[in-house]
């Protein structure tokens, strides 16, 4: 892996990661219901992004870039995760997410004929028992419609992430998908919601969330993710809960245990055997 994919890598995970905290705080605080935080996320994405491209590239400031399956997928994704985060714990909602992202990723390798190495496949099982070791004690029993919505938000944001290999101008095209995505909003009337609640906190969370946790991270995701295997797109993803438990530590006064400890030391261990391997088939 060349430095510059490893650093688009890590400044990705660490904006999802930021997102992840900055959803908890909106959603989970009750600052504002999950249809107006994924409304406002989206639309300050793309607004944010449009000036982005026009002032760094205004030649593609015309060029919409992205495509309608970005967007949908986009969108589904913000929309089914909101939704699903205030019927889940955090540690459920976290299992749900990203063993769907990691299971539709390598599904998919495997239906294009990618055929993992004895390593890879042994990096994604280290990963997976590191996120199931961080999470199990902490595991409710789910609500079965929030788990619905959430392993969908999992396919959809694995289906977004593949799209993303093909970027040839990732700023452009994620651009593009937030944009294009706006067309989606009108479905948000007719999802579960909770009683609309909207405080200067929680717009703020949410525009916080689309400009940058959103809009920037998933272009520096898309500059990083076609330099990467399908296998290994899916299991670096495993690393954002435990950049999230540690920035809860940091910001939020959460404690540090024993089991984040492992789990970070199984979910890397798991990530590094992968990242090793030159199977880019």
């Amino acid at each position: 892996m060349s430095t510059k994919t490893l650093t688009f890598s890590i400044l990705a995970l660490l904006a999802f990661a930021g997102n992840s905290i900055v959803c908890r705080l909106a959603l989970a605080q009750a600052t504002i219901d999950p249809l107006t935080f994924t409304f406002i996320r989206l639309i300050s994405g793309a607004l944010a992004l449009a000036a982005i491209v026009a002032v760094v590239s205004p030649k593609r400031s015309k060029d919409i870039g992205g495509s309608w399956a970005g967007a949908g997928a986009l969108f589904f994704y913000a929309a089914l995760f909101s939704v699903a985060y205030v019927s889940l714990d955090t540690a459920t909602g976290a299992l749900f997410l990203f063993g769907t992202v990691q299971l539709s990723i390598i599904l998919f390798g495997l239906y294009k004929g990618q055929q993992p190495s004895l390593l890879e496949w042994l990096g994604v099982l280290i990963s997976g028992l590191g996120l199931a070791y961080l999470f199990w004690p902490e595991l409710s029993s789910p609500s079965l419609l929030g788990a619905v919505f959430m392993m969908g938000a999992g396919c959809a944001w694995g289906a977004y992430t593949l799209i993303g290999r093909t970027s040839s101008n990732p700023l452009a095209d994620t651009r593009g998908n937030f944009i294009r995505s706006l067309v989606f909003l009108p479905i948000l009337l007719v999802l579960p919601n909770t009683d609309v609640a909207v405080s200067t906190t929680g717009v703020g969370l949410a525009i916080l969330s689309g400009v940058v946790t959103s809009g920037v991270g998933y272009a520096i995701w898309y500059a990083a993710v076609p330099a990467l295997s399908i296998i290994q797109a899916g299991v670096v993803q495993l690393l954002v809960p435990v950049i999230a438990a540690l920035g809860g530590v940091v910001l939020l006064s959460e404690i540090i245990n024993q089991r984040l400890v492992v789990a970070a030391g199984l979910i890397l261990g798991g990530i590094f055997i992968t990242l090793m391997t030159k199977n880019k088939a």
